[in-house]
């Protein structure tokens, strides 16, 4: 889709655009705060920074790429300048993941039975939770490439960064996704099937009590 100067007169035009590219922008910014409520003022900031600039976009590069890279810059501000101020102010910081997929899309779950969607949710969570524990440096590389399935160079692009760099951030996140992913399945292994203490006292009364019934 083209960015045309005339969408600054066209709400509605504007509005179908945002809607196309929301959830692109709103992903990468969550990459690099990790935060929702804070990607989605960067996000709304971000289109406030493009609106403006829609006079001055002459199509050299593809629209998404143009928007990902304003709205990267803005989060990449808002987390220096947090980081700046927790330098003199300490801070609190909840280290547990918030979801990471909140958008505008329909949830793909929707309409499957509820054992289904709750596996799924909690899929979903488990992975969200390994992607926000990657390095701030391989986090945004990995969901642009991984997640919005842009290639080397429009990932390059939107970040500001070599494409060598991607590639080599990309392939680093995925080795410790894998590492992390492995350990979580290793663990869930060791625990499967537990024979907990109060299954082992309700087959011993059982058994005792038929013992009984039958003397």
């Amino acid at each position: 889709m083209g960015m045309q100067p005339s969408l600054a007169r066209e709400p509605d035009a504007f509005r179908a655009l945002m809607r196309e590219h929301n959830q692109a922008l709103f992903r990468t910014a969550r990459a690099i705060l990790r935060d929702d409520a804070e990607a989605e003022e960067a996000v709304q900031e971000a289109w406030m920074q493009a609106y403006k600039g829609l006079e001055n976009f002459r199509g050299d590069s593809k629209i998404s790429t143009w928007l990902i890279r304003i709205v990267a810059n803005e989060a990449l501000g808002r987390l220096r300048r947090k980081r700046r101020t927790a330098e003199v102010i300490p801070m609190s910081i909840d280290d547990s993941p918030d979801e990471f997929a909140r958008d505008n899309t329909p949830d793909e779950t929707h309409g499957a039975a509820p054992e289904v969607q709750a596996l799924r949710g909690e899929v979903r969570r488990l992975i969200e939770t390994r992607i926000d524990s990657l390095p701030d440096q391989f986090r945004a590389v990995f969901v642009l490439r991984a997640v919005e399935e842009l290639s080397v160079e429009e990932t390059a692009a939107a970040l500001g960064i070599p494409e060598a760099t991607v590639r080599t951030r990309f392939f680093r996140a995925r080795s410790l996704l894998r590492e992390s992913f492995s350990r979580e399945m290793d663990l869930a292994v060791e625990n499967a099937f537990q024979f907990l203490g109060e299954r082992c006292d309700r087959i011993t009364a059982a058994v005792m009590a038929r013992i009984a019934a039958a003397g």
